[in-house]
């Protein structure tokens, strides 16, 4: 018995499972809908696609090309949801630095990784000042200047700052196609003996992922459920398992986003009042802080959605949580 193949017409477009495509539902469908960044910038999706050509025509003119790894240290924001987008769309690779480990860690990852470009969080100078000198691939490094940040004394070449690239950039960028087996992302796991370890992933397994995890949170018939009406602020950091995928499926969902920066509890429970926040998801901890805080007293919780993971969910934090309204359940995954 032989398989039966079918010759697709000429004319077809393969289409390849890359990260490019991901965009296209929300750019037609919720062009206006809002990303928000810590209540004190907004931007829409068709803002965003631009950012994200401008950004990509940026880093090409640093020299970065197919192949290349650029790696980011940054806190939640939407300029980090930019390079989940524009790096990995070049063909190049984005390296999502943990900003936890020790210095000398993030020199191992950094240099392990190979990456040629450093795109580095004001508050993070002091970390890549220390080990700058040991740093044996990057070339280039950018500055991601911010207002209420203060730099430190450095002596960090800095090529460019991230704002100043992108306005001096063209707003429009020719993606192409390359196959979809392509190394998009890497980060580093910890919890292991010895040193970091580096995780990859192809265009095809983060799509495949988007496409997946989008279906298995729009089942259910209520409840634990992720849908377009929702308000999507992560509280699992960017620089891990891509935040555990969930922007790339609100992207494509096309929903209302809100990335708070660094992880204040005050701020956390503002934005979730003032932005009406509806989903999220983080480590126990994380929700345990949330909690205790005084700010989250009188503050209704009863349209929050929240997946734990990182650990087993205790039976204390999940009867707190719902004392307090929120739909709580659990998610497990490997790095």
């Amino acid at each position: 018995m032989h398989d039966q193949t079918m010759n697709p017409t000429p004319s077809a477009y393969a289409y390849p499972l890359l990260i490019k495509h991901l965009l296209h539902t929300p750019l037609a469908q919720a062009p206006d809908q809002e990303i928000v960044y810590r209540g004190q910038k907004r931007l829409t999706y068709r803002t965003l696609g631009e950012r994200i050509a401008r950004l990509a025509s940026g880093l090409s003119g640093l020299g970065a090309q197919h192949g290349s790894t650029v790696a980011v240290m940054d806190w939640d924001s939407h300029r980090y949801l930019e390079c989940y987008f524009a790096i990995p769309m070049m063909g190049a690779v984005l390296q999502t630095v943990n900003v936890r480990l020790s210095p000398s860690e993030i020199a191992y990852t950094i240099n392990h990784a190979g990456a040629e470009i450093l795109l580095v969080h004001t508050d993070f100078l002091p970390v890549v000042e220390a080990i700058k000198d040991k740093l044996e691939t990057v070339r280039t490094f950018v500055w991601i200047d911010e207002e209420g940040s203060e730099a430190c004394a450095h002596t960090i070449p800095f090529s460019d700052e991230y704002e100043s690239l992108l306005a001096r950039s063209a707003s429009s960028y020719a993606f192409p196609d390359f196959d979809e087996n392509t190394r998009a992302t890497t980060f580093y796991t910890t919890g292991t003996t010895g040193l970091p370890k580096g995780v990859y992933f192809s265009h095809r397994q983060l799509v495949l992922h988007t496409i997946t995890g989008m279906a298995a949170l729009a089942s259910p018939v209520s409840g634990q459920r992720f849908h377009r009406g929702d308000v999507y602020m992560p509280l699992t950091p960017m620089f891990h398992v891509h935040a555990w995928g969930m922007p790339y499926i609100a992207t494509v969902l096309g929903v209302k986003q809100v990335y708070p920066g660094r992880y204040v509890p005050e701020r956390l429970v503002q934005l979730i009042r003032d932005e009406e926040v509806t989903f999220s998801h983080c480590v126990g901890t994380i929700l345990h802080m949330l909690l205790g805080c005084p700010e989250a007293k009188d503050v209704d919780l009863g349209k929050w959605k929240v997946i734990i993971g990182g650990g087993a969910l205790p039976h204390g934090l999940a009867r707190a949580a719902l004392d307090r309204g929120i739909d709580i359940f659990t998610g497990y995954g490997m790095s």
